[in-house]
């Protein structure tokens, strides 16, 4: 039983759309440099505002 579980996951077919190298480029959707200086920004002027 275990021969025959090994020759199965060697022939496996595999999903070659997701095994694409030009997909390993994504990752975690964060927010831009630009929303970040800009939430700091209004972060900043609310504060000056509520003294």
């Amino acid at each position: 039983m275990a021969k025959s579980a090994k020759k199965l996951a060697a022939g496996k077919l595999r999903n070659r759309i997701a095994l694409n190298p030009l997909l390993k480029k994504g990752g975690v959707h964060d927010k831009t440099r630009k929303a970040e200086r800009r939430r700091v920004k209004q972060q900043l002027a609310g504060e000056s505002h509520s003294d």
